[in-house]
């Protein structure tokens, strides 16, 4: 099968070798992937990843034990847990310590004409929902995810950080809790997509003082921590979104100083992020840059790394 392959260097294959799903698993022909900068980190030496990355896609199972599931159009959850430990048996397999993650840790991901997962992995994507607004059921179901971590009212003053693909879902999250909500980016026709969904925006984070009561940070930077620290107030809440290959050192004594809670936040709920889509609740399609075929795989990947916002790959 094509897929794209990475180790040590990106690169575009032919002849790599179709999956086999093993028992209670699917084959899946992918038909849409997405870029994100997880999968660009990796590139760059996160998690020592070797082999083929990509965790957000849309795809038609074409193979699996389960019938019903044989021909339909289907997104996955990317965290696969042994099935036997403390964490897998409390429905906690994202912390499972022999886990692999599709397309990040020990287990091959979707940039490629098939992929595996379990079966009980998988979600079906409603006919209403197209594969390029498929493709964002795992990022909203991350930026989900803090709903579930943290109680947020319509009276707490809210800092998203950044201006990236994360940023622009999580602001767009938040902003339903109807609480008082800044979205703080570096890039003025990114912002202008939260502005037309009457978020107020700023160009950077320069407030006076420590001022808000939760700060979201999803600059992909690592001197986003060392923002959301000076504008975050005393007793207030830090909610850390941000993944990549080298990190800044942070001065955990403020930490400690001003009482801060700081939560760490990965993946989130799918049936939440499928509803928000289907629903219509969250604009999807001005976050899409550009579309490239499998076989510009490489290219797809360049272009994702000049800032650019979501960049999907279809698979035909």
């Amino acid at each position: 099968m094509r897929a794209l392959v990475f180790d040590g260097k990106l690169k575009y294959l032919t002849d790599y070798p179709i999956p086999r799903p093993a028992s209670n698993e699917a084959l899946i022909r992918i038909t849409c992937a997405g870029i994100c900068n997880t999968d660009i980190e990796i590139t760059r030496g996160y998690m020592g990843f070797r082999g083929i990355p990509g965790h957000e896609f849309v795809g038609i199972v074409e193979k699996c034990e389960k019938k019903d599931l044989t021909g339909k159009r289907v997104v996955g959850e990317i965290n696969i847990g042994c099935g036997n430990c403390l964490y897998c048996r409390n429905r906690l397999q994202n912390h499972c310590s022999n886990r692999s993650v599709l397309g990040i840790l020990n287990r091959n991901g979707v940039f490629a004409e098939y992929t595996t997962l379990p079966v009980k992995n998988l979600h079906k994507a409603p006919d209403s929902v197209s594969d390029e607004e498929a493709v964002f059921v795992e990022p909203l179901a991350a930026a989900y995810e803090i709903l579930e971590q943290a109680t947020i009212s319509s009276s707490d003053k809210v800092c998203v950080l950044g201006d990236g693909k994360l940023g622009l879902l999580v602001a767009q999250v938040i902003a339903t809790t109807g609480s008082n909500l800044f979205a703080v980016g570096k890039h003025p026709e990114k912002l202008s997509i939260l502005d037309k969904a009457g978020i107020k925006t700023k160009l950077s984070a320069d407030f006076k003082e420590r001022e808000f009561d939760m700060v979201i940070d999803c600059t992909g930077s690592p001197s986003g921590m060392e923002t959301a620290l000076r504008i975050v107030k005393p007793r207030g809440t830090i909610v850390l979104k941000t993944t990549i290959a080298k990190r800044g050192r942070i001065d955990l004594n403020q930490i400690v100083i001003n009482e801060i809670t700081l939560i760490g936040s990965r993946c989130g709920p799918f049936p939440a992020a499928i509803k928000a889509i289907k629903s219509k609740k969250i604009d999807l399609y001005p976050l899409i840059s550009k579309v490239f075929s499998l076989k510009e795989g490489i290219k797809a990947f360049q272009y994702a790394s000049k800032k650019a916002l979501k960049v999907i790959i279809k698979v035909d």
